[in-house]
Parts: structure tokens; sequence; C-alpha cells
């Protein structure tokens, strides 16, 4: 089974939220830190952009998680 763009870019977004949210990080210290605008954040979040591999990275610093983690069990994802 293969995601979409689309599909990979929600899933990926929504992992992103969620650790944050764990985290207790607003969304504008994320973006802060990470040297983004909290909109560009939130359209990431909301898998509605796109992003860098590197802005990944620097997301995942921020959140004090591998990079791996944010792509856990996208393999098995249903449809």
């Amino acid at each position: 089974m293969h995601l979409t763009k689309e599909e990979l870019t929600r899933l990926v977004g929504n992992k992103i939220r969620e650790l944050r949210l764990m985290k207790k990080l607003s969304i504008e210290e994320v973006a802060n830190e990470a040297g983004i605008e909290y909109t560009q954040l939130s359209r990431i979040e909301l898998g509605k952009i796109n992003t860098s591999i590197y802005q990944i990275y620097r997301i995942a610093v921020i959140l004090d998680v591998e990079v791996h983690e944010l792509f856990n069990g996208l393999n098995h994802q249903p449809r």
C-alpha cells in the first residue's frame, strides 16, 4: 500500500501536532524555534502544505524526538 503525497502530508502533520500538544508547547513556541511563521507550522500540521525535509528535521529537534518518530506507523495506515 502506498500513501499519496496528500495523505502523507496530512498524517505527518497530525503526528507533529499530537507531539507538540503532548509536550504542552504552543504553535508559536515551536514555530519561533524552527525559524518559521506560526501560520506556516499551522498549515504543516493541518496537512495543507508539504514542507522540506530540513523543516521536518528542525521540528523534530524542537519536539525532542527522532525524525523517524514522525513517520512511525505510516506504512500501516488504511486508505
